[in-house]
């Protein structure tokens, strides 16, 4: 059944999902400026409204990548990285190249079309890495390596173990913007400088992540998350579901490469967080606060695949059977929120990513997000390789 799903999940992504026509997808998406879109992935669309729109399509096209390539080893279907091009070139399109000034800056914009949130550069990066070792084509390589490097070279704060975090394309600068609490912050994700280290030798790399990992355990509260850190609200005390997956998980890899207990016990911790946030029948809420009590409404099935990833990553240490029981609540859950027979054709295999508060009106509350369905790709993939 998990195959048949996850199919059904890839069906729609290579599909429907990506774009071929080099439209943007809707009126947030005309504001980036992009000339290039094909590769990217639609990304945001109520079913109310019927319109698709985008949100970070350099990040979550990325991690679609990175789908395609853990999808392509566990289905043995090496049609998938084809895909898996298609969605690089996207991302290779939207890349400043040798000689401009900001050389090797990806342009991932979110939610404001002039600033590039760095975040969202490291989550792009692990796709095409993978993808460079798969195909043994080392631009892929070479392109998240410059991204890193730009990075590196202008966000960093070594006082601080932590990086700026929204750019202004038009001032090149960074910007501190008013409705977001911090100017910056310890960006772990992916572990993608440690990965970089371990590819190039360069220890400007390791110090990195080490140093960032080092501020991370400072700031850690609640325990196995930090609530100080957008996307989290400190000020309502709501905590996002993918947090702990950005951050937490990779402590684990560090634990491997330098054997410092503290990371794999604050990798431990940020599974415990999961386990605790957890709803019975393995959703997650994009509202949990440090009670685990949640909203009633705002699901995030993107974050349950996540949670999914985490557990599996825990029972490599011990206790297997609790940890992959987890797991796979987890990806009941999501394979429980996907499209099967909708109305709309194109929309079979598609996770829902939430469900809407009632607005009055009586219209469907389901969204989808292109995330529901890239992190449960990644999710089901681990799980048949790891269960083989």
């Amino acid at each position: 059944m998990l195959q048949k799903s996850l199919t059904a999940a890839l069906r729609f992504l290579t599909e429907s999902a990506i774009i071929r026509d080099n439209t943007p997808p809707g009126e947030h998406s005309k504001e980036f400026g992009y000339k290039h879109w094909n590769g990217a992935l639609r990304g945001e669309f109520a079913l109310a409204k019927g319109q698709w729109d985008t949100f970070c399509p350099i990040w979550h096209t990325g991690q679609a990548i990175k789908a395609l390539c853990l999808a392509s080893q566990a289905l043995n279907d090496r049609k998938l990285l084809e895909y898996g091009k298609e969605c690089a070139a996207f991302l290779l399109a939207n890349q400043l190249q040798q000689g401009e000034e900001d050389e090797g800056l990806l342009l991932a914009f979110e939610d404001d079309p002039q600033m590039v949130n760095t975040s969202a550069i490291l989550e792009s990066l692990d796709g095409l890495f993978m993808l460079s070792d798969m195909l043994g084509d080392p631009s892929y390589e070479r392109a998240a390596l410059n991204a890193a490097a730009w990075v590196v070279r202008k966000a960093w704060l070594p006082s601080e173990g932590k990086f700026q975090d929204t750019y202004d394309i038009k001032s090149r600068s960074f910007k501190v913007l008013a409705d977001l609490p911090n100017a910056s912050r310890p960006l772990l994700d992916d572990c993608i400088f440690y990965r970089c280290y371990l590819r190039t030798g360069n220890t400007v790399y390791r110090d990195v992540a080490l140093a960032t990992a080092e501020t991370l355990l400072r700031d850690e509260a609640p325990e196995g998350n930090w609530i100080k850190y957008h996307p989290c609200i400190k000020a309502t005390g709501s905590i996002h579901p993918r947090h702990a997956f950005w951050w937490g998980k990779p402590m684990a890899e560090l634990f491997h490469h330098t054997g410092d207990g503290r990371y794999r016990e604050i990798f431990f911790r940020s599974v415990k967080w999961y386990e605790n946030a957890l709803c019975r029948d393995g959703g997650l809420f994009r509202g949990t606060y440090p009670d685990f009590k949640t909203d009633s409404f705002g699901h995030a099935a993107s974050g349950s695949a996540c949670a999914a990833l985490c557990f599996m990553e825990r029972a490599k240490f011990g206790e297997a059977d609790h940890f992959m029981a987890l797991a796979e609540k987890c990806l009941k859950f999501c394979a429980g929120m996907q499209l099967t027979a909708p109305a709309d054709p194109a929309l079979t295999g598609v996770i829902i990513e939430k469900v809407m508060p009632p607005d009055g009106t009586g219209r469907n509350p389901y969204y989808i997000r292109d995330l529901g369905t890239v992190f449960y790709i990644q999710a089901a993939a681990v799980y048949m390789m790891q269960t083989k």
